[in-house]
């Protein structure tokens, strides 16, 4: 089948844009984006001109005519293989993310040793790119969106989807097994699941081919299968040696490359098996995580923080911050009740409170107005009011009468602010005109946290996981005006927002501003988010004195006048 003039232009794009990447004769860079160009908008197709047709073209001369033939006869042509082979393919990649061209992916490449997603995440999270001349804190920002949607498109699961998935398969395992990877350090969205485990090889083998879609690899140290459409490796180990093992599978791949070069520095080699001494075969093998640590001099790293973001530097000297618990957390600060979109009572959400030994539960039903089914104006909003006083007559966990109002297109909020005002606390978020430029929509929650009566900005990027990316946004302009209001920024604990993500929530927690978890609860299971919360809270390294959950009822109530 002829390839069509849009598959030529991508050749000849992608050639372009690998010669920009090599540092190539910039006349050459531009000589195949402008032959891409016109190839795209031919009125007819590429496949019926002759060589002489091709070349009467304008800004297509002899040369590039040669290569378009030859792409039209074999799919590729010499030129492409060649530069694909001189370009590392992390490179390649990188150039399907919005807003990075070949020049951005060169100069990441030449200065920063940028090759490869992982290793632009890890430059944009340990705030490397900002120093880079002509990028900046926007620019870094701007990538990590970039790369947090590319995997989304990548189809990656969010916590919750993992989470059912790595149940199932350790439900299957005939004896001891753990979570380890990004699911056990609390990331907002799952690539692979890995587990460690000492049950048999062959037994657990034998169960997981029995329900695995594929498997992929099978041997006495791993299995590898597809299940669900999704990827999972399960790694063997014993009793004694599990330490190592789940240290290995757990770290992200610069976490581990830092913990091998300390070990080096202590004369030693470490592995997914243990350390072993340095022209020696003697191997020195743990049962657990900590003892790890302890022979590498450094204080046991918290699963979430073991992403080379300084806890290493921090463990090393023995001063790594206490994070917050589930155990710390008095209240979850977003419910929803059958007054809007819930399908709970206000009685209902005050047993669950219970149930779960909160003090408090803040309900924040929508306001009317943005087209959520039975949203609350101002009179309903006093008559729910009115029922929590008579819940909270019986109930031993506190209801907080809250609101979440939307933040309108010009800023503004959806209900009046007398309304507000009588509030014992008032969440704003973004639920409508997602797609206004990034100055537009910062100036916009800039604007609701002005507004003396928020108190929580409600998930700030606005992203739905998978289906919706973040909103443009400045958010160091939004933290810093957080910080001014002294308004809290919202972990929204949802497996399908995560929002904040981890690296904001540590900006906001260095600038001094309080955070609030909130699960967003819609349906009873949904309380049992708190833990995606209180994980994001830990990624952004925050104690406990950094939440607003952890405060007493009577001190939340103080926020108000």
């Amino acid at each position: 089948m002829a390839m069509s003039n849009r598959q030529v232009a991508l050749i000849l794009g992608e050639i372009g844009a690998l010669l920009e990447i090599q540092g190539e004769n910039p006349f050459r860079v531009r000589a195949y984006a402008r032959a891409a160009d016109q190839i795209d908008r031919l009125a007819h197709p590429v496949s019926t001109l002759s060589r002489e047709d091709l070349e009467a073209i304008p800004g297509i001369g002899e040369a590039i005519a040669g290569k378009i033939q030859e792409i039209m006869n074999t799919g590729t042509c010499a030129e492409l293989e060649r530069l694909r082979t001189a370009t590392p393919s992390g490179l390649i990649q990188l150039l399907d993310l919005t807003g990075v061209g070949p020049k951005t992916v060169r100069k990441l490449w030449m200065d920063l040793g940028v090759d490869g997603i992982d290793a632009l995440e890890a430059a944009a999270r340990n705030r490397r790119i900002r120093a880079l001349k002509g990028f900046g804190a926007k620019k870094e920002g701007e990538i990590l969106r970039a790369i947090a949607e590319a995997r989304q498109r990548a189809g990656r699961m969010n916590r919750a989807e993992a989470e059912r998935l790595a149940s199932t398969l350790i439900a299957a395992i005939p004896g001891e097994a753990w979570v380890a990877g990004s699911l056990r350090r609390g990331r907002s969205t799952i690539g692979d699941i890995d587990i460690v485990t000492t049950a048999p090889p062959g037994e657990t083998n034998l169960a997981l081919r029995r329900m695995a879609d594929a498997v992929i690899d099978e041997g006495e140290r791993k299995i590898s299968v597809m299940i669900g459409g999704r990827r999972a490796d399960i790694r063997y180990t014993t009793p004694g040696e599990c330490g190592a093992m789940l240290l290995y599978l757990t770290g992200s791949q610069a976490f581990n490359i830092r913990l091998r070069e300390i070990a080096g520095r202590c004369g030693m080699r470490l592995n997914e098996y243990g350390l072993t001494v340095r022209d020696s075969s003697a191997r020195l093998v743990f049962a657990t995580e900590e003892e790890v640590f302890a022979a590498l001099g450094m204080s046991p790293v918290p699963p979430e923080l073991r992403e080379d973001r300084g806890e290493i530097e921090k463990a090393l000297e023995g001063h790594l911050p206490a994070l917050l618990t589930r155990e710390e957390i008095r209240g979850d600060l977003h419910v929803h009740s059958e007054w809007s979109d819930g399908v709970l009572s206000l009685r209902e959400i005050a047993a669950e409170g219970e149930r779960m030994g909160y003090e408090y539960i803040l309900v924040t039903d929508h306001a009317a107005g943005i087209g959520i089914a039975h949203g609350l104006d101002a009179e309903r909003l006093e008559k729910q009011r009115q029922e929590i006083r008579v819940v909270n007559r019986t109930a031993s966990c506190t209801l907080l009468a809250g609101v979440e109002a939307d933040i309108l297109p010009d800023g503004r909020l959806s209900l009046p602010d007398a309304a507000l005002e009588a509030c014992d606390l008032v969440i704003a978020s973004v639920h409508s005109a997602f797609r206004q430029d990034g100055d537009t929509m910062t100036r916009r929650l800039i604007a609701a946290l002005e507004n003396e009566h928020v108190d929580i900005l409600g998930h700030p990027t606005a992203r739905l996981i998978g289906h919706r990316p973040p909103v443009a946004l400045d958010i160091a302009r939004v933290i810093e005006a957080a910080a001014e209001t002294e308004t809290a920024l919202e972990i929204n604990a949802s497996p399908v927002r995560m929002d904040l993500d981890d690296i904001y929530i540590r900006q906001a927690k260095e600038r001094g501003v309080t955070l609030a978890i909130g699960t967003d609860t819609h349906h009873r299971p949904e309380f049992a988010h708190m833990r995606y919360g209180v994980a994001l809270a830990r990624r952004g390294w925050c104690g406990s004195g950094d939440l607003l959950n952890t405060r007493t009822a009577d001190t939340l109530l103080e926020r108000r006048p």
